[in-house]
C-alpha cells in the first residue's frame, strides 16, 4: 500500500467517507469555531511568563537546535549556500558548545550545494546531524500545475534533500475545493518517496496571512494533517502577517487534538518574523503549555528564520561574559 492509498484510507476513518469536497466541507465546517477574543489573549497571557537565567541558558540553546536556517532569494548562489550551511555547522567559532541549527532550509536547486557543503554532517537533527529542507510545489504562490508541482518535488528529494516544505493551493481552499487539496497534499507526499522506499518529511504551509480567518486557519490544519502531512507550517515569510502567536497556539491546539484522537504527533513550524529570543521563548513557553514539553524536539517543532540565530548568539554569549557582544560578533545574513 503506498502512503497516499494508506493516508487515504486513515482519512476515511476519521471523516466516515471519502475525502471528496462534501465530505471534507462537512467535517472541517462542523469543526467548533475559534474563540478569536480567547485565543489571542491566552497567547498574550503565555507571552507574558518570564523564565529565570538557568531557564534561560537552556531556552536559548534549544531554540538553536530548532531552527531551520533559511535562505529563500532569487539572487540565492551556490556560495551563499555555503556560507549558510556553515554558519549552520558552526554558528559561535568561539563556543564549541553552540547546539547545531536542525537544518538549513533553501530552494530546491540548491539543494545538491547544501547536500555536499554538511558533508558528514548531513542527517537527522535528532541525531545530532543537519537536515536539508527544500521548499517546493512552485513556492511561495504555489501558482503550478500539479505536474509540476510534483516534478519539483521529486527533483529536490534525488538531490537529497531529508524535508519537502511544499505551500498548498489557497485559492482553491478559499474557495471550498477542499477535495483538490486534500488529493495535492496527498500526491506531494507519494512524491517525497526515496528510492529506497522511505519519505522525506512534509511540511504544508498554509500561508495563514492569505487564509483571512483563524476558522480557515483551524480548517487548513486539520486537512493538512489528513492529507499526510508531517508538519503544519504557517507561512512562506513572503506574506504578511506570517507567524504570529496567536496562530501558533491554534496550530498546537490542532496537532494537540489531533495526537489526542489518534495518537500520532503531528510538527508544528512558525516562519517569517522571528526575529529575537525573546520572541522565541514565547514560543517554547507555548509549546510546552498547549502540546506538551515532548513537542520541543527537531521532528515535532521548528522555527523558520534567517536573523533569529544572530541575536539567539549575542543573548547566549551575555549570560556567559555578563556583556553583550559588538555587531562583528555574529556573520551578517
Amino acid at each position: 500500500m503506498t502512503t497516499t492509498e494508506l493516508t487515504r484510507r486513515n482519512a476515511v476513518d476519521v471523516l466516515g467517507g471519502e475525502p471528496d469536497d462534501a465530505t471534507l466541507r462537512r467535517f472541517l465546517h462542523g469543526l467548533p469555531g475559534v474563540d478569536a477574543v480567547g485565543l489571542e489573549q491566552r497567547a498574550a497571557g503565555l507571552g507574558t511568563r518570564s523564565i529565570k537565567t538557568t531557564s534561560k541558558a537552556w531556552a536559548l540553546d534549544r531554540i538553536i537546535s530548532l531552527i531551520d536556517l533559511t535562505t529563500l532569494e532569487g539572487a540565492d548562489t551556490a556560495g551563499k549556500v555555503r556560507s549558510l550551511v556553515a554558519k549552520a555547522k558552526t554558528p559561535d567559532a568561539s563556543d564549541p558548545t553552540t547546539p547545531l541549527v536542525a537544518a538549513v532550509c533553501v530552494y530546491g536547486d540548491m539543494v545538491g550545494h547544501a547536500v555536499e557543503a554538511l558533508g558528514a554532517l548531513h542527517g537527522d537533527p535528532d541525531d545530532g546531524r543537519i537536515s536539508v529542507a527544500a521548499v517546493a510545489t512552485a513556492f511561495p504562490s504555489g501558482r503550478a500545475s500539479l505536474e509540476v508541482k510534483l516534478a519539483d518535488t521529486a527533483d529536490a528529494v534525488a538531490a537529497g534533500a531529508d524535508e519537502i516544505d511544499m505551500v498548498i493551493d489557497r485559492g482553491a481552499f478559499l474557495e471550498g475545493r477542499y477535495g483538490l487539496v486534500f488529493d495535492q497534499i496527498a500526491r506531494v507526499k507519494e512524491a517525497c518517496r526515496r528510492e529506497d522506499g522511505s519519505y522525506a518529511s512534509l511540511k504544508v504551509i498554509m500561508e495563514t496571512g492569505e487564509l483571512n480567518t483563524y476558522d480557515n486557519i483551524k480548517r487548513a490544519s486539520w486537512l493538512s494533517i489528513l492529507a499526510g502531512g508531517d508538519f503544519i507550517k504557517t507561512s512562506t515569510g513572503k506574506v504578511q502577517p506570517a507567524a504570529t502567536l496567536p496562530t501558533t497556539l491554534l496550530m498546537l491546539e490542532t496537532v494537540r487534538d489531533w495526537h489526542r484522537a489518534t495518537g500520532e504527533r503531528i510538527g508544528v513550524k512558525p516562519a517569517g518574523g522571528i526575529r529575537s529570543s525573546k520572541d522565541a521563548i514565547k514560543y517554547l513557553v507555548t509549546v510546552a503549555e498547549t502540546a506538551g514539553e515532548e513537542w520541543l524536539q527537531p521532528h515535532l517543532f521548528r522555527f523558520g528564520a534567517s536573523s533569529l540565530l544572530n541575536d539567539v548568539l549575542l543573548q547566549r554569549q551575555k549570560i556567559t561574559t555578563g556583556h553583550y557582544s559588538g555587531p562583528d560578533y555574529v556573520t551578517i545574513d
